[in-house]
């Protein structure tokens, strides 16, 4: 039988918060992004930050915050993969899609992409984490939730239970997602917006700061108001998302 201290050990921090042996991390991206993910790394992970990689075209100095930069197609042969690992430090560009580029092109040259939990948010030991995924301090991230691949919890958001975000979603701060929802691929959610529970919301949509959303949302819409509504405008035009 487990004393009550052992059970409050045992579930008090999610496995990505627990101490570990620092693995060796290239950040990609020279951004304001990258400059917060390194900080985050730097004082609150065990991951050690050992250089920095964006797109040749985009190298504009041969260090960024103390770190040398390397173009991203000469990665591979400065810090190989079965070495190293990476993080994409995009943010919600192009609805999310750059950060996905950026992620599969990593993944292609053969990297694991980390994750990280602040050690000061509330995310329970079941929560399901996929790679590339960052959360800030302050979230409170319920029992079951399932987090996908490159997904950013900016701080301050509170995630109900068994609720699903997928793939490449951004959450800027103090969002309520209640229980049981799921959030589509690509969406943005906007600062103070609110989901109630059971909802599903569609890939690519952008619910807009403050927006109180009570039913089930369409894709490429942009939402706002209490409740909230359609605008009838394309998420794709909002955020420059490129059309073959």
């Amino acid at each position: 039988m487990r004393t009550v201290n052992e059970k409050m050990r045992l579930g008090a921090r999610h496995p990505l918060q627990a101490p570990a042996e620092g693995e060796r991390v290239v950040i990609v991206g020279t951004g304001e992004q990258a400059e917060i993910v390194f900080e985050y790394f730097i004082y609150d992970s065990p991951y050690e930050v050992v250089a920095f990689s964006t797109e040749p075209q985009f190298v504009k100095a041969a260090t960024f915050c103390g770190r040398p930069v390397v173009p991203l197609d000469q990665l591979a042969a400065a810090f190989p993969p079965a070495e190293y690992r990476a993080f994409v430090a995009v943010s919600a560009t192009q609805l999310n899609r750059l950060r996905r580029r950026l992620y599969d092109a990593v993944k292609a040259a053969g990297y694991t992409c980390v994750s990280y939990v602040s050690s000061r948010a509330f995310v329970w030991h079941n929560v399901e984490v996929g790679e590339n995924s960052f959360i800030f301090e302050n979230n409170v991230v319920q029992h079951r939730v399932r987090i996908g691949d490159s997904v950013i919890l900016w701080s301050g958001n509170h995630v109900g239970h068994r609720t699903v975000i997928e793939d490449d979603v951004f959450v800027a701060s103090h969002v309520v997602i209640s229980g049981f929802c799921r959030v589509g691929r690509w969406s943005y959610l906007g600062v103070n917006s609110s989901v109630r529970d059971g909802l599903s919301l569609a890939e690519d949509c952008v619910i807009g700061a403050g927006a109180v959303v009570v039913k089930p949302t369409d894709s490429r819409q942009v939402y706002v108001g209490n409740p909230a509504r359609a605008t009838g405008r394309d998420s794709f035009s909002v955020f420059n998302v490129p059309v073959d």
